[in-house]
């Protein structure tokens, strides 16, 4: 059973960071690419940012590129997203994901999900 188990969301003021991690299981995670999604209240879940299996490419929104850095370390069986710079309109809640294939830059083809983290970003 494939296990992604998101950390490290919290209230931070803007202009602040935060380091969102996903350990997984169940799967050989450096065979995946993983990403990061979220989802604002009211608002479709957006794509923020993805990475190959092996780290070598990587995807960032047009609305967090340039603040926020997707990183994995197979060895720990973990992806994590580095968010510098927030901004009230990134609060939302994070969730991490994986998939067997597919473009880095695609949403689609996502198979396992987290149960996400909350991050809020006060004004």
């Amino acid at each position: 059973q494939v296990q992604l188990v998101e950390s490290g969301g919290g209230l931070v003021q803007a202009g602040g960071s935060l380091r969102l991690s996903c350990a997984a299981s169940g799967r050989t995670f450096s065979n995946y690419a993983m990403g990061w999604f979220r989802q604002a209240p009211g608002k479709e879940r957006e794509f923020v940012a993805a990475i190959s299996w092996s780290g070598g490419s990587t995807y960032h929104a047009d609305s967090v590129k340039g603040r926020f850095t997707i990183s994995r370390d197979n060895a720990k069986n973990t992806v994590y997203l580095q968010m510098n710079s927030l901004k009230p309109e990134d609060t939302a809640v994070y969730y991490c994901a994986t998939k067997p294939r597919g473009a880095v830059e695609s949403a689609r083809g996502y198979d396992y999900w987290g149960q996400g983290t909350q991050v809020t970003v006060s004004s």
